[in-house]
């Protein structure tokens, strides 16, 4: 292959909430780097994964599930999720096969339409439906919008996602690799973290916890001779009810969040590591731009 060849380009993931295009993403590049809930909307940022191989370099931006926005911080993920569109090479459109079509979808499809880049409808989750419904959902989609593939998969389990890579690869333009072939993701290691801590935070507890949380680095330290890396972050909740629910009967829950958040961090970062967690209220930090922007949501990066 000559240097000439080489295809690069962005890819964006876009879809209703909790249809798995962060499963997918961790499959694509063999890591976590994206959080898993089964709570939707819990990608707030543009999570950037790099996939490369001999022939190609696929940046893949997972968006923040497209919805309608109840507060600031709901503004934000949208204004993050549209503006990606205009931004990259090639748009995967995921949806749900166990949910099929609805109204989040027909939102998404109208903000598609103005878009004159590439768009492949990913139908993921197939390994949950009988092929007839997969066919049925496919004539109904392929009514709606004029899409580039149609791809059907399953990326918890795997199923006919190099066939999705091989046709991105189709698509993509010549050009140079962005990042260096070892490079998974362009987002530091302390965002990284804090977005798993959080990750155990939505595990863990019930409905009227998780959006209102977020998680700030206070401290990451490798000390000398040391094979250990110190870490020290906050919990985030808007009200003092939740901070009880998160420490819990004598810290039990806040100790459950750190021994789950620790093993994922280790496998991160390839070291031993030492986490002392905090739990703070900020009342109703969701509305308020200065403490969105203090907690790494920075509108005019986007």
């Amino acid at each position: 292959m000559t240097k000439n060849s080489f295809k690069s380009g962005f890819v964006s993931i876009i879809g209703r909430p909790n249809v798995g295009k962060s499963t997918f993403l961790n499959h694509v590049i063999g890591q976590k780097i994206a959080i898993m809930s089964d709570k939707p909307q819990t990608t707030r940022n543009k999570i950037q994964g790099v996939y490369t191989e001999n022939e190609a370099q696929v940046v893949f931006i997972d968006t923040p599930g497209i919805h309608k926005p109840k507060h600031k911080l709901g503004d934000f993920m949208m204004k993050v999720a549209q503006n990606t569109l205009k931004e990259v090479d090639i748009v995967l459109f995921m949806i749900n096969a166990e949910e099929g079509f609805g109204r989040g979808d027909e939102f998404i499809i109208e903000r598609l339409q103005s878009t004159s880049t590439p768009v492949f409808l990913v139908i993921n989750k197939i390994d949950q439906i009988h092929p007839d419904q997969l066919l049925k959902l496919i004539d109904q989609y392929k009514n709606l919008y004029d899409f580039k593939e149609i791809i059907p998969i399953s990326a918890l389990q795997g199923n006919n996602v190099d066939t999705l890579l091989t046709q991105i690869k189709k698509y993509l333009p010549v050009g140079p690799q962005y990042y260096p072939a070892d490079q998974v993701t362009d987002h530091p290691e302390r965002f990284i973290v804090t977005e798993l801590i959080r990750e155990k935070v939505l595990h863990l507890t019930r409905e009227e916890i998780p959006h209102s949380v977020a998680v700030v680095m206070d401290s990451m330290e490798r000390r000398k001779n040391g094979n250990t890396v110190y870490l020290g972050a906050t919990i985030i909740v808007e009200r003092d009810s939740q901070k009880g629910i998160i420490i819990g009967k004598q810290g039990s829950m806040l100790k459950e969040v750190g021994k789950r958040a620790r093993g994922d961090i280790e496998a991160l970062l390839g070291s031993k590591v030492f986490l002392e967690l905090w739990v703070k209220v900020q009342k109703d930090w969701r509305n308020k731009m200065t403490q969105l922007r203090d907690f790494g949501f920075n509108e005019d990066e986007y």
